[in-house]
C-alpha cells in the first residue's frame, strides 16, 4: 500500500519547479493530486497528462490562493471529483 493512497493532495504553484516535483511524488506514493496554477495552465496540463499517464489521478485548478473565494472553488473541484476531503495541504 502506497503512503498516501486515499489522500488527496491540494498543491499550489504545481506547474512547475519544485511544485511540480512535490506533486509528482504525491501522485507516485499514491495521492490525488490538485496541481493548482495561478495562470497558464499549460505546465499544469502537461503536469496531469504526466501523472495520469503513470497511472495517477490529478486535475489541473486555476486559482489564486490570495484571494478567498478562489481557494473555496479549488477545494470544490477536488469535491467534484468524489474525492475525499483533501487532507495534505501543500503551498509553494
Amino acid at each position: 500500500m502506497q503512503k498516501l493512497e486515499g489522500k488527496v493532495a491540494v498543491v499550489s504553484g504545481a506547474s512547475r519547479g519544485i511544485g511540480a516535483s512535490i506533486a509528482k511524488h504525491m501522485a507516485a506514493e499514491g495521492a490525488a493530486v490538485v496541481v493548482n496554477y495561478a495562470s497558464s495552465n499549460e505546465g499544469a496540463d502537461r503536469l496531469v497528462a504526466d501523472i495520469e499517464k503513470n497511472g495517477g489521478r490529478a486535475i489541473a485548478v486555476q486559482a489564486d490562493v490570495a484571494k478567498k473565494a478562489d481557494i473555496e472553488r479549488l477545494f470544490s473541484e477536488a469535491k467534484k471529483r468524489r474525492w475525499k476531503q483533501p487532507a495534505l495541504r501543500l503551498l509553494y
